[in-house]
């Protein structure tokens, strides 16, 4: 911003500058940490395999005859519980890729989002799509957006959940819409008042009748829709898609892969990286 006094730059800029020169610094360390982690991580897990598979047949030895409870964790989703996606998939299908990040203890400070509007690129195996983060209006969801890509936490996740009329969902790792980073946030942050989503918008899923259920799983909408409010309130709208509007509307033209209103997407959608700007 130029003030009025003489053409130089004012304070309040240069100090947001500086604010937004550091925090991309700090996003460039935690990506470098992120991926020695990451092959930390898989070295780990090869050495643990060969002890997996002598101890399972132990396991099953001891637990035959007895049931053990499984968790159901409840799918984000940006929709009420009665219009959730279906969890069957059909065995003919390639699975979809999926990661095993790090579990996080809780979620950055809102004041990470440095109530200021954020520039990000989302790579995908079909195209880029760029978006505007609005910190000033959702610093929550903006705070952990930020955090969770300069660590690498969407790199190589499959977008899970198709809407053919309308929106895309991504940001689970397991893509099965029950993962997220090991923290959950709320309450819910600038959702519109008429519960209407216009083409273009960047939102976080949650669970139904549940704001304080936001993790890492976020929706882009490609085709206005109208999803009502439940008693959570509506849906934390968190920025504005500007760029790769087309590359949705592909894929949703392409509709789910088993032809249902609600499922996996015809065709694979893989976030490759999300660099911020």
């Amino acid at each position: 911003m130029i003030d009025d006094e003489g053409g130089g730059v004012s304070p309040s800029k240069r100090e947001r500058e500086y604010a937004r020169r550091r925090y991309q610094k700090r996003l460039e360390r935690q990506a470098r940490a992120a991926r020695v982690a990451r092959r930390n991580r898989i070295i780990a897990a090869t050495v643990a395999g060969v002890l997996i598979v002598a101890g399972a047949i132990a396991l099953i030895v001891t637990q035959q005859g007895e049931d053990a409870p499984q968790a159901s964790p409840t799918p984000a989703e940006p929709m009420p519980s009665g219009e959730q996606t279906s969890s069957s998939e059909d065995s003919s299908l390639e699975p979809l890729p999926t990661t095993q990040p790090e579990p996080y203890s809780a979620p950055p400070p809102e004041t990470d989002a440095l109530d200021t509007e954020w520039q990000a690129t989302i790579q995908t195996n079909l195209g880029d799509i760029a978006v505007t983060l609005a910190g000033a209006d959702a610093p929550q969801a903006v705070s952990s957006f930020l955090m969770l890509a300069g660590d690498g936490y969407f790199d190589g996740t499959a977008c899970h959940r198709l809407l053919p009329d309308s929106l895309l969902q991504c940001g689970d790792p397991t893509a099965t819409g029950s993962g997220g980073p090991g923290y959950s946030f709320g309450p819910v942050e600038n959702a519109p008042t008429d519960d209407v989503y216009p083409a273009g918008t960047l939102a976080m899923a949650r669970q139904a009748g549940n704001g304080e259920s936001m993790g890492s799983q976020f929706f882009l909408v490609f085709n206005e829709v109208s999803l009502p409010s439940d008693e959570a309130g509506g849906y934390t709208v968190f920025g504005q898609i500007t760029e790769g509007l087309e590359i949705l509307e592909q894929i949703g033209a392409a509709g789910t892969a088993d032809g249902s209103s609600d499922g996996r997407p015809a065709e694979n959608v893989i976030i490759e990286s999300v660099d911020i700007q």
